[in-house]
């Protein structure tokens, strides 16, 4: 990689900004499908941190990873009318096979509620069977009109998960226990503050009891949907007959959940915390946390400047993602640039001086803490000083994050026309009260251009109740969230 000229600058064009950056640092590419993506090794990489920390979590809480089909008869995604309606617009149709017509058009899962339940329903007979905790790696195709890498695309990776549970309570705890995973993941490894709540009912998935929404703002004041969990009720199970002998003996439906996230985390990654340079990664989710450059001018420095790199490079390895930069093809300049470019948190330079002092510099790839951008330390104390910048920059990225997150969010709103301003001049988060009409609701989004991300759960309400809903003037029956989103 050569070093090209500057990043549009976020505040002159932040759509534009952030594709530059997806494809300049290598997270993803354009496929000759419309709407689809490639996604290249350094992206890949994140994702696969992102399933191996999601995993784990989901492992802990008794889930087990299976497999279902891609395709769906199609007479199954229309045995639940309300689901169908939802997705009947998205859907990918394949109606030929071999050469030849299918007798039944098959669809590409634009989720697999459709084709978990009728198999579900062959191994659930008992209470004694449940709850089925399944979750699966796969992923699906949505047909959709306005693509972006990421945030957007007909074909995206996910993970779905999907409970059967003998009563509704347990399926109500899941879908809050699934939500809670998925704010600590989100929090503590994507240093990603988020708004957890209840969906409205215009605003839930189609099928659903209630859905539940983890809400993200990224650095242009519009909210991302980072991730959904879903209490079913039993109108999937009612579709497909999923029905189970409960303990007094009668045949009763299952109670039905699901929930997931997708690639749609990396592009929150670049929105929540990229600069005019680049990415900017948590170092948790970063595939590469440390970079050693060495510095050397002339051949007779070459062997001993590396073989301090490799050393400090081994130290490393016992608790980091860490390489070494050692390409001929590039000056250190260039090197700085791309590694910036593709948000590793650590930088480590090491030229003939530093060999002789027996030391290291250390450069930040953003300031934390003290404030210097750059550090020299003794090699001898290189391990436990790096595990400590790591951990402090995550804590940073997540404080900066937060902080604002709340400089953006706007409470105490009463009249329309301030409602209305706010979401268009300065955007972010705006609380209000909310009379519980869907016409209210849609007048906003007719009108703004933005909608009620959701009823936000008890410890993100306003200390004081809102009195009046601002678009009808009647009385609030609860408080909402509006934002314009992606």
């Amino acid at each position: 990689m050569t070093e090209e000229k500057g990043l549009t600058p976020r505040a002159q064009d932040f759509a534009a900004w952030y594709n530059e950056v997806v494809l300049r640092a290598e997270l993803a590419d354009y496929a000759p499908v419309r709407g689809c993506m490639v996604i290249r090794p350094y992206g890949y990489a994140i994702w696969e941190l992102v399933q191996r920390a999601l995993d784990e979590m989901f492992k802990q809480t008794g889930h087990q990873n299976a497999y279902f089909p891609l395709f769906i008869p199609q007479s199954y995604l229309a045995r639940e009318a309300e689901h169908i309606e939802g997705f009947a617009p998205e859907t990918a149709v394949v109606t030929l096979g071999g050469g030849k017509e299918l007798e039944e058009p098959l669809v590409v899962r634009p989720t697999s509620e459709a084709i978990i339940w009728p198999i579900m329903a062959k191994w659930i007979q008992s209470y004694r069977d449940l709850p089925v905790l399944v979750n699966q790696w796969c992923n699906v195709v949505r047909w959709e009109m306005r693509t972006r890498p990421f945030l957007r695309t007909t074909e995206f990776l996910w993970q779905e998960g999907h409970t059967a549970h003998a009563t509704e309570a347990e399926a109500e705890e899941e879908a809050r226990r699934m939500l809670g995973i998925y704010r600590k993941f989100m929090e503590e490894g994507m240093a990603m503050p988020v708004l957890t709540g209840r969906k409205t009912e215009q605003g839930k998935f189609a099928g659903a009891l209630r859905t539940y929404s983890l809400e993200a703002l990224m650095q242009d004041n519009r909210a991302l949907q980072a991730g959904t969990t879903h209490n079913l009720g039993q109108n999937f199970a009612r579709a497909f007959e999923v029905t189970f002998q409960n303990e007094k003996g009668e045949r009763d439906f299952v109670w039905n959940t699901s929930w997931g996230v997708s690639t749609r985390l990396i592009g929150a990654l670049v929105m929540s915390h990229g600069d005019d340079l680049g990415l900017v990664l948590p170092p948790r989710l970063a595939p590469v946390q440390v970079v050693i450059v060495p510095i050397y001018k002339a051949d007779r420095e070459r062997a001993l400047v590396l073989e301090v790199a490799q050393r400090v490079s081994s130290v490393l390895q016992r608790m980091v993602r860490v390489r070494v930069d050692d390409r001929e093809t590039l000056n250190p300049g260039a090197k700085y640039y791309e590694w910036d470019l593709k948000g590793v948190p650590l930088r480590i330079e090491i030229g003939p001086r530093d060999v002789t002092a027996q030391q290291v510099v250390v450069a930040r790839r953003f300031v934390a803490g003290d404030g210097k951008r750059k550090i020299t330390m003794r090699e001898g104390e290189i391990l436990a000083s790096v595990e400590r910048l790591l951990e402090d920059m995550q804590r940073e990225l997540r404080a900066r994050a937060r902080q604002r997150r709340e400089e953006n969010s706007h409470r105490d709103v009463t009249s329309y026309e301030d409602l209305k301003a706010i979401l268009e001049a300065k955007g972010g988060f705006v609380y209000t009260g909310w009379c519980g009409s869907p016409e209210c609701e849609d007048r906003v989004k007719e009108e703004a251009k933005a909608d009620i991300r959701v009823i936000p759960d008890d410890e993100f309400r306003s200390s004081k109740a809102p009195e009046r809903c601002p678009v009808c003037g009647a009385a609030s029956t609860q408080e909402v969230v509006w934002a314009k989103a992606y």
